[in-house]
């Protein structure tokens, strides 16, 4: 048992956390605007835009690996840009994973937002807007401090979604060591090969990252709920 201890290599599980931060980042920074304008909005628009951000839910992962695939693969015109002219491969590399990563984990951030966006008080938000302040200000100074339950699950739940992708991942990025293996590709490959001891040290890392991820958004949101008296 230890031997095999000795012998795992982590740079499948540090790929995983380097993918899952970038992923986070980015998605943090696209989804805090949209998920504000579906929170305020009265449009026609709403349901499409909240459907079409919901749909890497409901879609099975081949779907959405495939034709994420085939926008990066280079017989498509945005892939066939990006190699011609910037000379940048986006598929079986690194930069294809993180894209598909921010397509397929765009709902675990934007939905708690919406949700979080959406239990503030209207009358705060007027408030804001009578004082003075911006849409913006209001977005920075007044919203986002008071929904930090739903701010905190989102981050940490689409780190841990993105950690443990598999479908979308493989599809699109294959499995090249130190550039797409990442951990849940790793351990279908050591399944393959009938390897289990080692599948079997890998999925109980996974599982212990996962359990003190929901567990730290269970004990932060606890905490909250009794602060404010909910």
């Amino acid at each position: 048992m230890f031997e095999t201890l000795k012998a795992i290599e982590f740079g499948p599980f540090i790929l995983s956390f380097k993918l899952a931060f970038i992923t986070t980042s980015i998605l943090f920074v696209i989804s805090l605007p949209l998920s504000w304008y579906l929170s305020q909005t009265k449009s026609r628009m709403k349901p499409f835009l909240e459907a079409i951000t919901a749909l890497p839910i409901v879609l099975p992962p081949s779907v959405l690996g495939f034709y994420i695939l085939w926008v990066l693969s280079y017989n498509s015109p945005i892939g066939a840009f990006f190699e011609n002219t910037l000379g940048i491969k986006l598929v079986f590399n690194f930069y294809g994973l993180v894209i598909a990563s921010c397509f397929y984990s765009l709902p675990f951030m934007v939905q708690p937002l919406q949700s979080g966006f959406e239990s503030i008080s209207k009358n705060m938000i007027e408030a804001s807007y009578i004082c003075g302040k911006g849409k913006i200000k209001t977005l920075l100074k007044v919203a986002l401090p008071n929904i930090k339950p739903a701010l905190l699950t989102a981050i940490i739940v689409t780190f841990a979604h993105t950690v443990g992708e598999f479908g979308v991942v493989l599809m699109v990025g294959g499995s090249i060591p130190g550039e797409t293996k990442v951990a849940s590709v790793a351990i279908y490959e050591m399944v393959e090969i009938m390897d289990y001891k080692t599948a079997h040290i890998y999925s109980a890392i996974m599982v212990i990252i996962s359990f003190l991820v929901l567990l730290s958004v269970y004990i932060f949101n606890g905490r909250s709920n009794k602060k404010f008296g909910i």
